[in-house]
């Protein structure tokens, strides 16, 4: 297939995740609320259904499309024909873009190439950093929340399928085989002990190439108190599927950031469903209508989705701690981000479940002076995790709704470098102010 035509074919994939399904329940312009949640119970995941009875409400706007950055666009022209999958579903030869731009629902490795097109989709491929962020917690019967956590940053730095930033397409660490550097912290306890004295907590997460090497994960902490739950220095099977502060665990930022190798993939089919995708709120605002438990009101749209099981090969546990054992989730198939995810318990009970709210821009606010692109990128306004079988509900807002306004989201600016990204480097509290 010559590259001309392999673009079109891009083309036309993209375009037919668009519109409004043929006999949808729901037109643009209805507010849905709890008194009529079940005109969405189709269109939605079981687990967001339960968020909608729960009194999430949705405005319904028409579809709108996202285009991919034209260097990831190329990218995809240039490299996919050369990308296969190896052994295990490893990826292989590949460079930039997108890897599996045609599919075919009859590959029996239809669901590997799904989640290698979500994890390296067009919502940023040199680096993110996420700043000023906040976790906060609900639970039944309260009107306020629990806790609430600062967030200094949320940022990853990729070493492979890189677009804007040199060096590129790749930027290898000598030999570490080092794929992906993540940094989420300090989360911040909010104890009055002094401004150099307040507890923290730093996560630094290394994934790497090689399929039989396990993810490394470091916490660094200074708790005054205590030190829950580490340190920790190791593979993370100790944190797979597991909960902290909250609701969240790892493996569900951005919807899914599991190790593909630990997990089995079943391809389930794709849907017309609704989702947050053009978000109208930045920062997003809790939803008075369930208690703050969930965001509301924010635009949802029909969009066309592909649906991917996710069945952990060895749930682990972190103490008493359950592990997630099913993942189900749902991946827009232009924009190929996650829109929501209901995870199911070892005795195969939907436990928990994730509203993503995202938003779709050029820059972050009307008169941002930084964070400004020459594309559109797609910015995560907030996720929503909530347990639903104890009623805790935890969201992470991406930015804080309650710090001063600010440009708080840089996409492939290259803000975040590989050396910034090291252990070595979050130890003390100071580094939140870097």
């Amino acid at each position: 297939m010559n590259r001309a035509t392999l673009f079109g074919s891009i083309v036309i994939t993209i375009a037919a995740g668009c519109g409004i399904a043929a006999g949808a329940e729901v037109e643009p312009g209805q507010l849905i609320t709890r008194d009529n949640a079940a005109q969405v119970a189709n269109l939605v995941s079981p687990g967001n259904y339960y968020l909608v009875r729960q009194g999430m409400e949705m405005k319904i706007v028409p579809t709108r499309e996202y285009e991919w950055p034209a260097p990831y666009k190329s990218s995809t022209e240039q490299y996919s024909p050369q990308v296969r999958l190896g052994p295990n579903g490893a990826l292989q030869n590949y460079k930039a873009g997108q890897p599996f731009p045609l599919l075919d629902p009859n590959d029996p490795h239809m669901a590997d190439k799904i989640m290698w097109n979500y994890q390296l989709g067009p919502s940023f491929s040199d680096d993110v950093d996420a700043q000023d962020d906040e976790i906060v917690n609900t639970g039944p019967g309260r009107s306020t929340p629990w806790s609430s956590y600062n967030v200094g940053h949320l940022a990853v730095y990729r070493n492979i399928g890189r677009n804007y930033v040199q060096p590129m397409p790749t930027d290898y660490d000598g030999d570490t085989g080092i794929m992906q550097r993540l940094a989420f912290g300090p989360i911040i306890v909010p104890i009055e002990l002094g401004e150099w004295q307040r507890p923290w907590m730093w996560f630094v997460w290394y994934r790497y190439e090689e399929p039989q090497k396990s993810d490394l994960v470091w916490s660094a902490m200074n708790f005054g108190w205590g030190a829950w739950p580490g340190p920790y220095i190791g593979p993370t099977d100790l944190l797979v599927g597991t909960s902290f502060f909250g609701n969240l665990d790892l493996q569900s930022l951005f919807g899914f950031a599991g190790k593909f190798e630990d997990f089995d993939f079943k391809y389930l089919g794709e849907k017309q469903m609704l989702a947050v995708v053009h978000a109208a709120n930045m920062p997003a605002q809790a939803c008075a209508a369930d208690g703050g438990r969930t965001i509301c009101p924010e635009n949802w749209e029909m969009r066309h989705v592909y649906v991917v099981e996710a069945d952990a090969r060895k749930p682990a546990r972190y103490g008493d701690t359950m592990p997630i054992a099913k993942r189900i989730l749902y991946i827009d198939s232009q924009g190929w981000f996650i829109t929501a995810s209901d995870q199911y318990d070892p005795q195969g009970k939907l436990w928990k479940t994730l509203a993503m709210f995202n938003t779709v821009r050029d820059r972050q606010y009307p008169d941002s002076k930084v964070a400004v692109y020459s594309f559109d990128h797609v910015l995560q306004t907030a996720m929503v995790d909530e347990d639903v079988q104890s009623g805790y509900s935890t969201i992470l807002y991406m930015p804080s709704p309650n710090r001063p306004r600010h440009d708080t989201w840089f996409v492939d600016q290259g803000f975040i470098s590989q050396r910034w990204i090291i252990p070595q480097r979050f130890t003390t509290f100071r580094e939140y102010f870097y």
